[in-house]
């Protein structure tokens, strides 16, 4: 079987895109079947929720998957094809895998563009690829979905065996598994995929029991430069607080949507992924999941962030102002949400991918994950080796701070 999306090899040729098959296909003989769905709602609703793993973020939940699809943000024309893979024991579905064949590499934020390039300098088709992502979302959660009762080990070697035999089988260049915890990581290194490391921010919690209790880690001049970033915002006359699930009315998303679009537009690189459709849809699709926070001067709404909260984690996505004002990307993104997460104990935030400047407001250097099975053992073997180097060097970027990043 032969896949094109447009944006890859072929489409301009007027192939048109191949859906996944429909028909059970037993790669995995004797033990494990696995199916290939064209969308979520080949699989239900409940069946995929209540697979471990789902409770950890609110983007694994079946329903942000179906209003991705269903307000057109992963598309054949977005670059995104809809493949998501489900693991069967007889009838039994023992696990579940978001996977979506790629016409580019936008919106994955484990950037591989160095890869395609070297590919089409050796003759190589590098587009269609298969990824196993949550689309737009670089945050680390469970990217293997798996039943109670299953065996992770066993599980974790038939998906890495799978995504090997689909490429062969599509006939396409290769397969990645983005932003997995490191359990999930290195289980599926361990069956033969090349691993990777990235490098983002976040804040841990250690056990803080008040704001003070954390900035009392910190030199007296970087918790007197804090608390005056934050004494700024009430000089101002600026309120900061946390909306969630029914608090964020039609309004309110409407501003969001515009601080969003204002954003991605201000930079060249920047990229209007999600639409106004998918920020009115998932608010209520997910609930509590979803959180804003909302910088007001008086009763008018002048900035935001739009945040996913999961079990122990917050996830910051999405920033922007309709004005600026001194400190305010600082207190809106980072200050108002540490302190949430103190008092609400949860473990960690990740605020999103890039942006060392995050190191002096508190975040600390993290290593991300992601594997990949390449097919061709000439590109795999090239970067293979990269990928050592590239590991090596992060490790030492992430152990020493204050030396990779001064």
């Amino acid at each position: 079987m032969r896949a094109i999306l447009p944006g890859a090899a072929g489409a301009r040729n007027g192939h048109a895109p191949c859906q996944p098959p429909r028909s059970r296909r037993r790669y995995l003989d004797p033990v494990f079947e696995l199916r290939v769905h064209p969308t979520i709602r080949d699989v239900p609703e409940a069946a995929w929720d209540a697979l471990g793993g789902v409770s950890e973020a609110p983007f694994l939940r079946w329903a942000f998957f179906d209003v991705l699809e269903r307000t057109g943000c992963v598309e054949p024309r977005s670059g995104w094809l809809p493949h998501y893979l489900t693991l069967h024991e007889g009838e039994r579905m023992v696990a579940a895998v978001p996977a979506f064949l790629k016409g580019n590499s936008e919106g994955e934020f484990v950037f591989d563009h160095a890869w395609a390039g070297a590919a089409h300098r050796a003759g190589i088709e590098y587009f269609p690829k298969l990824v196993v992502a949550v689309p737009f979302t670089p945050a680390t959660a469970p990217r293997v979905l798996v039943a109670e009762g299953a065996e992770f080990a066993r599980v974790a070697a038939a998906v890495a065996e799978g995504l090997r035999q689909l490429v062969a089988r599509m006939e396409i260049s290769s397969a990645h598994v983005l932003f997995p915890t490191d359990e999930q990581a290195e289980a599926l290194a361990g069956f033969g995929l090349a691993e990777r490391y990235g490098l983002q921010f976040h804040w841990k919690n250690a056990g803080y029991v008040t704001y003070d209790d954390y900035l009392a880690r910190f030199s007296s001049k970087r918790r007197n430069q804090w608390r005056r970033e934050r004494r700024e915002m009430a000089a101002q006359g600026i309120e900061i607080t946390t909306l969630r699930g029914r608090e964020i009315t039609p309004e309110l998303v409407d501003a969001m949507f515009g601080y969003y679009t204002a954003t991605v537009d201000k930079f060249t690189w920047g990229r209007r992924y999600l639409n106004r459709a998918f920020f009115e849809e998932i608010v209520p699709a997910l609930g509590d999941g979803v959180e804003v926070v909302l910088a007001r001067e008086g009763k008018r709404p002048i900035a935001g962030a739009f945040n996913f909260a999961g079990k122990d984690a917050l996830y910051g996505r999405y920033w922007g102002a309709s004005e600026e004002r001194p400190f305010l990307h600082f207190n809106v993104c980072f200050y108002h949400s540490i302190e949430q997460c103190i008092l609400r104990k949860i473990g960690r935030f990740e605020p999103g991918a890039g942006g060392e400047h995050k190191m002096s407001r508190g975040f600390e250097p993290t290593i991300t994950r992601s594997v990949h099975h390449v097919a061709d053992p000439r590109l795999d073997a090239a970067i293979r080796d990269y990928l050592a180097r590239e590991r090596v060097a992060l490790a030492r970027e992430a152990a020493n701070p204050e030396v990779a990043f001064r």
